[in-house]
């Protein structure tokens, strides 16, 4: 029997990269297929949901969501570790898997779809990997459709008239933030990825490949370029930090990012859900931010708050997260 994993996904897709690079990190034997119309039928045979990455195991079963994907692999295959040994940090990197994942992705999604010439460039390369082989006249026309159906969706990540400034003040902020934490480690929790670099990565990579993000990128934040770049094949070139170490540049983001627009967002978000609300509004530190609720988000609100349940000693943690205005919105048993 092979030991080959096939990954089902394309490179326009920030969860598909996440799961590839985690792939690449660990050494795992896969094949990246393309999902495109020759590769669709093969696809369907796995993915329960029309939603890529589908990854396929040695044995023929299928694995959707990109966090229960790495979270299976990861028990099979533990060597090199994503998870730091310090608590404090292991948890802060779980929470910034799940930021990027879902805060991070109204970054990549609203630039991607906000401005013409994002359109133009993302419209044209998904149509380009779903149809590969059309003439010039016909990747036109199904790029002009891919960009009117997917502006059509932007208000299910929160992206709207309202929310547009919000989202590219976040972007822009988090980005300096990133920067400075950056500039003198490989990645995010010292000289070794971690479960919250993938998350985080996939998002920012894909703003990278889109003009107006890209361009941020390329003129504001070097260090985050040279992470972006680490990042397609990750290595671990040393240790993990403790939390003492990364809290001078950490800290900050968790406060003016995590704790002040995501978690406050994702907590509304599963109460508009429970409550069986077709839309809703939540005081952010940004402003008011109004949308329709996101369901998969409550589950994984829900399962970052098992996480943090099940930490053995949280007294640090607690400390960690109280300082920094996470502790609220995290701490329901």
């Amino acid at each position: 029997m092979s030991d080959v994993h096939r990954i089902f996904g394309a490179e326009v897709s920030p969860y598909s990269i996440k799961v590839r690079s985690y792939f690449r990190f660990k050494g795992i034997p896969h094949e990246w297929i393309i999902r495109s119309s020759a590769t669709q039928e093969e696809f369907e045979k796995y993915a329960k949901l029309p939603l890529i990455p589908v990854v396929v195991t040695p044995t023929g079963e299928g694995l959707q969501d990109s966090t229960p994907i790495i979270e299976t692999l990861e028990a099979q295959f533990p060597d090199p570790t994503i998870h730091p040994p310090d608590p404090v940090a292991a948890f802060v990197s779980a929470l910034l898997e799940e930021f990027g994942d879902e805060w991070g992705n109204k970054w990549m999604f609203h630039y991607r779809w906000a401005r013409d010439a994002d359109c133009r460039s993302a419209g044209g390369r998904i149509a380009r990997t779903m149809m590969p082989g059309l003439e010039d006249a016909q990747y036109e026309g199904m790029s002009a459709g891919i960009v009117e159906r997917m502006k059509s969706r932007v208000g299910f990540v929160g992206s709207s008239e309202q929310t547009a400034p919000q989202i590219e003040q976040s972007f822009k902020d988090g980005l300096a933030q990133l920067e400075r934490h950056l500039a003198d480690r490989a990645y995010l929790f010292g000289a070794t990825p971690a479960f919250g670099d993938f998350g985080m990565w996939g998002q920012l990579y894909n703003a990278w490949t889109d003009p107006t993000a890209g361009a941020i990128i390329e003129a504001d934040a070097p260090n985050v370029k040279g992470w972006l770049e680490r990042m397609l094949d990750p290595k671990a070139e040393g240790d993990f930090e403790s939390w003492s170490t990364l809290e001078p540049t950490l800290a900050p983001f968790l406060e003016q990012q995590v704790a002040a627009l995501f978690l406050p967002w994702s907590v509304a978000n599963a109460d508009a859900i429970a409550g069986g609300s077709e839309e809703f509004s939540v005081e952010l530190a940004s402003g008011t931010w109004t949308q329709k609720p996101q369901k998969y988000h409550a589950r994984s609100l829900g399962k970052l708050r098992e996480r943090y349940a099940a930490v053995a000693d949280r007294s640090v943690l607690d400390s960690v997260l109280e300082k920094t205005g996470c502790l609220r919105w995290i701490a329901v048993i």
